[in-house]
């Protein structure tokens, strides 16, 4: 068995998930090696919802212009019941968020987001597969066998499991996987139909019988191409895979969720539910794929042990109610990635892997929660405010307010830490002739502290910090409303519009904020000073000088 030591972390499981992980270990400049059993990508439509938070993420990341242009717009739901059409629903946010709801076929994300990673010299090592590790204080031992039989071990500092529903990373580590499948089937079908709905509105169509009971369902979500669609809608019996066990990567583990083995429903199958419940007389043709698939509730007791973690399907699964799965895997990685760059440079406070975790699993506790609960009873059971419902659905209200990592909250109005920091326009600067936002600052970007006041006290903030984290933190001084624009050092930019301000919620008095690479607020100092920041900077880094791997 040969042996190699030339990698930091390995990813298993290539897909948006694990290329999420690996493209932002390998963007800020750790080695990673991604390996996936499958031959290659699958052409399925199956995670379709982009959600603005994800979009962010990606803006970060520096690839939201592809994405943009491969992708269609989702302005909300066409919901009809026994024929009779119901109260539409439009996807609305509030004007400062930068990107609305999007679609776009699961294939074509991991397509882009593959080309995304080569750009920093990584592919994927298909017809690989992970069949064994061991890890110690240093180190995780990952045994891979290729296609051919021929296996390797790779020495890693560390491992992150991203192989689904069906991990192995997760079985081998010992992690419990509580939950339980739903006893319906579901039949999947992309599609082209002939009718002249909206453009850009998912399709929502049910039959509830004398009881009240769904016993009958379609639901569409438009995908790009000419009315092109991904159907889902329940099983007829003929169809029907209960008591088979798993699917075409299902291994009889106990697990039931995702697509089935057996017959694929055909253009017929489909046509007949659409025939009882599309709103409007419609014929289905170019039929791309089509499956039977089942869907379970489960979330692990722990997101890690040690040097090796777990994120998205291997971590948590549920109902695909919201376009939550995909978008909360990708927040995962989003979350991980940086803390494992910093741990692999030596720069990591001892507690920094530990709290994905402490960060993650209450955010997947809840997903798992709440899609259950609009499975079931629908998401307009849920008693939230529909402002609150949309913000929350598009992910825009995940939080780390109980992380370790995070400072105690300020007296007063506005973001806490833990919160996400919001994008906010207007920022003007010296030489740009053109109003910046925000995420122009932190794109391509690690730690960043915004002061809010004079370029005086932001120089005197900016040294700690630099001293402190050996470099790793940048600054911006963010200027009130009315001022100058002035060439400094640390760079200034001036609210001209207010928007920083009134979003941040600072009026009076210099405030400072630290941003965490992954766009939440690790720390509001009001009044910001020296000592409040290295305090708060050593609960995630090791102090410059001192760092080891």
């Amino acid at each position: 068995m040969a042996h190699t030591f030339a990698t930091d972390v390995v990813v298993a499981g290539a897909g948006p998930v694990g290329l999420t992980a690996a493209a932002e270990l390998r963007r800020r400049g750790v080695r990673c090696r991604v390996v996936d059993r499958l031959p290659a990508r699958l052409p399925y439509a199956k995670a379709v919802g982009i959600q603005p938070r994800t979009l962010e993420i990606w803006d970060h990341m520096g690839l939201t212009r592809t994405v943009l242009e491969a992708a269609v717009p989702m302005y909300g739901q066409l919901a009809y019941v026994n024929g009779a059409e119901q109260p539409r629903i439009d996807l609305v946010l509030p004007p400062e968020v930068p990107y609305r709801f999007a679609a776009l076929p699961q294939y074509e994300t991991e397509r882009i987001l593959e080309g995304h990673l080569a750009r920093f010299g990584t592919g994927i090592e298909r017809s690989t597969e992970l069949v064994s590790f061991s890890q110690d204080s240093d180190g995780v031992s990952v045994a891979l066998r290729s296609a051919s039989g021929a296996e390797e071990e790779v020495r890693a500092r560390y491992l992150v499991g991203c192989d689904g529903a069906h991990s192995i990373v997760r079985k081998q580590l010992g992690l419990t996987f509580e939950g339980s499948a739903f006893p319906e089937e579901y039949m999947l079908g992309d599609v082209e139909v002939d009718w002249d709905l909206p453009r850009g509105y998912g399709v929502r169509s049910m039959h509830r019988n004398e009881n009240g009971e769904v016993d009958d369902l379609l639901v569409c979500i438009p995908l790009p191409g000419r009315n092109r669609y991904r159907m889902s809608m329940m099983v007829p019996p003929e169809l029907s895979v209960t008591g088979r066990s798993g699917g075409p990567s299902g291994p009889g583990d106990g697990v039931v969720h995702g697509l089935e083995g057996g017959d694929a429903p055909a253009l017929p199958d489909i046509q007949a539910v659409l025939d009882r419940l599309s709103p409007l007389p419609t014929t289905a043709s170019c039929l791309r794929w089509a499956s039977v698939f089942r869907i379970s509730h489960r979330i692990v007791d722990r997101y890690g042990d040690g040097r090796v973690f777990v994120a998205g399907d291997a971590a948590h699964i549920h109902p695909p109610t919201g376009a939550q799965g995909m978008n909360t895997g990708i927040q995962d990685a989003w979350n991980l990635a940086w803390k494992l760059a910093l741990a692999v440079e030596g720069g990591a406070s001892d507690g920094l892997a530990a709290s994905y975790d402490a960060e993650r699993r209450p955010v997947g506790a809840e997903v798992v929660e709440r899609t259950v609960r609009h499975a079931t009873r629908g998401i307009q059971a849920d008693r939230a405010d529909p402002e609150t419902v949309m913000l929350r659905e598009a992910q825009l209200l995940v939080g780390y307010r109980d992380s370790p990592l995070v400072g105690p909250a300020s007296a007063g109005p506005g973001l806490r830490p833990g919160d996400r920091a919001p994008d906010c326009t207007g920022l003007a600067a010296h030489i740009a002739a053109f109003p910046l936002r925000l995420y122009d600052l932190l794109r391509d970007r690690g730690h960043m502290l915004l002061v809010y006041g004079d370029g005086e006290e932001g120089g005197r903030l900016a040294k700690a910090a630099d001293e402190f984290s050996g470099g790793r933190v940048g600054t911006c001084v963010i200027r009130p409303s009315g001022t100058a624009v002035e060439t400094s050092s640390p760079p200034a930019y001036v609210d001209t519009l207010g928007e920083f301000a009134r979003l941040y919620g600072v009026f009076d008095g210099a405030t400072a904020f630290l941003v965490r690479p992954d766009g939440y607020i690790g720390a509001r100092l009001s009044p910001p000073t020296a000592t409040g920041l290295t305090a708060h900077l050593a609960r995630t880094f090791t102090p410059a000088g001192s760092g080891t791997r």
